[in-house]
């Protein structure tokens, strides 16, 4: 065999090796992130901390106060409730009835978050304005059954349980509002795309994505610096394996491209987690009523606590504005 030969064969050879250790890399790097993104528990072998998946830096002593606030507000009295989803899971909320309410708040916390850490915050700024509230507990989170957490793809169904929840439980007589804070926007976004009751007057949605790839995409490329297209295919298959649908199946944008009621957005400008750029594409994209407020400097999940009155000044006028008497 001739020398060149030899050494083209050699270099392909090696070639072949490293694009199937790259390959396998991909496999495994690939695998593991979506398991840290749908699966319930965490995997062993996952050793990126969150904040450098969320790319947050600072807060830290506003993250801590809302820690320490959560755990307060789980001590309050609630009525713990259980339902069982059309898809056959079974469902935890709390709920805490006001006196003389006026409207009923359905609360959809964020992705490995949990309902008193999100909305602990506002729970008083609610109660005293006559708001009843679910806050319910995601599905593949914490007391709820499910093996995955479906980024809003398949929680948009369940806001549809835990308002007919709502309805049974208060006769349908008050306004109902779907509030979400994060993957609890994304989801109550979805929800907007599907056959609402005609008592849901409103959406709000605090620092949503569009869809889970391309949160998927933001966070892996932007924050853990990895390439994304190349495993994308792998990220696919698996999603589907687990949830039954692909990440980009359907997203906020599909919903609120038919979406039929009004929408209050929020979102921090200096969010590195959701980028503020996916609430505008969700609020350009919504052909219903809508209103916008955006909070300078705000990192994720952050705009109730940088500016508290424009915040609540928001809500009040979105309320006044769509509430149905």
């Amino acid at each position: 065999m001739k020398n060149s030969t030899k050494n083209i064969i050699l270099g392909v050879s090696s070639l072949t090796a490293v694009a199937a250790t790259f390959g396998a890399v991909s496999y495994m790097m690939s695998n593991t992130l979506l398991n840290y993104a749908l699966d319930r528990k965490i995997p062993t072998n996952m050793k990126i901390n969150k904040s450098r998946l969320s790319g947050i830096k600072g807060f830290e002593d506003a993250y801590s106060q809302l820690s320490e606030l959560s755990e307060t507000f789980k001590k309050e009295i609630f009525e713990d409730v259980e339902i069982v989803s059309r898809d056959g899971i079974r469902l935890v909320g709390h709920w805490s009835e006001c006196e003389n309410a006026k409207r009923i708040i359905i609360a959809m916390h964020g992705w490995r978050s949990d309902w008193a850490h999100d909305f602990a915050a506002v729970s008083d700024f609610w109660h005293k304005n006559g708001c009843s509230v679910l806050y319910a507990e995601q599905r593949g989170q914490n007391n709820s059954g499910g093996d995955y957490m479906g980024f809003g793809l398949l929680e948009r169904f369940d806001c549809l349980d835990w308002i007919d929840w709502v309805n049974e439980r208060t006769m349908g007589f008050l306004p109902v509002y779907l509030g979400g804070i994060s993957m609890g926007a994304t989801t109550v976004l979805m929800a907007a795309g599907l056959d609402l009751p005609d008592n849901v007057c409103g959406i709000v949605a605090d620092c949503g994505f569009t869809s889970p790839c391309d949160i998927w995409k933001h966070v892996v490329e932007k924050n853990l610096h990895l390439p994304y297209d190349f495993p994308k295919l792998m990220i696919e298959g698996n999603c589907r394996k687990k949830l039954n649908m692909g990440s980009g199946d359907y997203s906020a944008v599909d919903a609120m491209k038919v979406c039929k009621v009004p929408v209050l957005f929020i979102h921090g400008s200096a969010d590195s987690f959701v980028p503020i750029e996916m609430t505008y594409e969700n609020y350009l994209a919504c052909v219903a009523p809508k209103r916008l407020l955006v909070v300078p400097g705000a990192e994720h999940a952050m705009s109730y606590y940088l500016d508290k009155e424009g915040y609540e000044n928001s809500i009040l006028s979105f309320w006044k504005e769509f509430d149905k008497k």
